[in-house]
């Protein structure tokens, strides 16, 4: 499979995922957590939701400008997905704290991947 189609197919599978987190914190959570724990999981959801979208574009982008930058801005992505999203995720359903440790980690991993992508769309590759 392609880069291009795998961060597409990713991307749509990660906005989905988005949209179904989404529903869960709104209808199955929102009576099991407190406030500021059901503020978390909806974070997580909207940037899943932000960076699915961000993943498409990159997919565009590897499709137009082949080359390392586009490819290596579809993974920052996932990898922001993952790490951010994912440590969101479970410290609202209560995991220990220090968790919250990696959660940056994952916010790197998405602005790398922003400016990685722009600058694939600079200098065309």
């Amino acid at each position: 499979m392609t880069a291009e189609r795998l961060f597409f197919v990713a991307g749509a599978v990660l906005g989905l995922l988005a949209v179904a987190f989404g529903a869960l914190g709104a209808h199955a959570l929102e009576a099991r957590l407190v406030p500021e724990r059901l503020a978390t999981w909806e974070l997580g959801a909207r940037y899943q939701m932000y960076h699915a979208l961000a993943l498409i574009a990159a997919a565009w982008a590897t499709g137009r400008w082949p080359g390392t930058a586009s490819t290596l801005a579809g993974w920052l992505f996932i990898l922001g997905v993952l790490v951010f999203c994912g440590t969101l995720y479970a410290l609202a359903l209560g995991s220990p704290r220090w968790l919250g440790a990696l959660t940056p980690i994952g916010g790197v991993a998405f602005l790398a991947g922003w400016a990685v992508l722009g600058w694939s769309a600079f200098r065309g590759a």
